[in-house]
């Protein structure tokens, strides 16, 4: 991997001027000033608190670890502004439904400030703090897997891989009531994050030699629902392997490049389900805000653990830094937060 460099706009920039985060090239991260718009009518202006790396995502588009003609090579073009994890308070509305100091959460990327419709936002409860709120867009996209994943009381499940959204999922089958929740990833750190969300067996293993221990988790049998959330192209054909008959592989991880999955003979020998799920995936029911809004109210209620999750604070002028700890010590980093407080 080059050397990640950051780069710093050769201007005056005092703490009072709005400032983000943006990759100018591949393997590279600056911090420059902007001018967010005026507010118009419907809209509110936000003061960000803290933002939070979506460390596969922008791994991803940081290396540009994916293939030419993929949806990500049309979506990521230089600069290029990272993030859309945000919590802040309001500080300017032109809203009937949000005031002066109101805590939100947001759709926005690493900056200091946004002006975003006031539908874009969500109220975050008394009692939540911000830097479990932070979790609400990750949560939404591995709902989504719960979603198509149909999840019942006494499921039995296994989650492939245990980053930030197999830690989403882990949690979102616990509180649907799954019976049997194995997180497999070959890092221990992360494990024991799993056990605290919910994971009944962790498996410290690569998962093309998990076999075994999966079966003598559950009972001899192979779990019914499969959720691979990864990203690594390699792992769906080994995932399959794993799904019970007649059950359900659920793909969570966008890779990158999805010419090197294969399918194998379970899809059909054995009557297998592949489904994906994805962000955009939004219907009137289940959208942006009202995934947000299930989320946070379950954290409210205690019913939805964080506890450890975010590892890793830094403020936006060690974005070098940050994105060089998210490459080099995956194993050991989860939440990687950006403290935009004094910025």
């Amino acid at each position: 991997m080059a050397e990640i460099a950051c780069r710093w706009e050769e201007i005056s920039m005092s703490t009072e001027s709005p400032r983000r985060l943006f990759f100018p090239a591949a393997q590279q991260v600056g911090i420059e000033s902007f001018e967010p718009p005026a507010v118009a009518e419907g809209e509110v202006r936000v003061r960000t608190e803290y933002s939070l790396m979506s460390t596969g995502t922008e791994n991803i588009v940081f290396n540009r670890l994916f293939d030419p003609g993929t949806h990500w090579d049309s979506w990521v073009k230089y600069p290029f502004y990272p993030g859309y994890c945000v919590v802040g308070t309001v500080e300017e509305s032109r809203s009937n439904e949000f005031a002066i100091g109101d805590r939100v959460a947001l759709r926005s990327g690493h900056q200091s400030h946004s002006v975003v419709p006031a539908a874009k936002c969500t109220r975050i409860p008394d009692g939540v703090a911000f830097q479990d709120a932070l979790w609400f867009a990750l949560a939404k996209i591995a709902f989504h897997g719960a979603l198509v994943a149909d999840h019942y009381l006494g499921d039995t499940v296994l989650v492939i891989g245990a980053g930030p959204i197999g830690q989403m999922a882990i949690r979102w089958a616990r509180a649907a009531g799954a019976k049997t929740i194995i997180s497999v990833d070959s890092a221990e750190e992360r494990l024991k994050l799993a056990a605290k969300g919910g994971a009944t067996t962790t498996i410290a293993s690569g998962i093309a030699a998990a076999k075994e221990e999966i079966l003598k988790a559950n009972g001899g049998e192979l779990t019914r629902l499969v959720i691979d959330t990864t990203g690594n192209a390699v792992v769906f054909s080994q995932a399959l392997e794993l799904v019970k008959s007649f059950g359900k592989l659920v793909l969570l991880g966008d890779t990158g490049k999805p010419s090197d999955q294969r399918l194998t003979l379970d899809v059909i020998t054995r009557g297998l389900t592949i489904v994906g799920a994805h962000d955009m995936h939004e219907t009137e029911q289940w959208n942006a805000r009202s995934i947000t809004g299930l989320f946070l109210s379950l954290v409210a209620d205690k019913r939805f653990s964080l506890t450890d999750l975010i590892t890793h604070t830094f403020q936006p002028g060690e974005c070098v830094e940050a994105y060089a700890a998210a490459n080099r010590d995956r194993a050991k980093t989860m939440g990687i937060i950006f403290d935009w407080r004094a910025a």
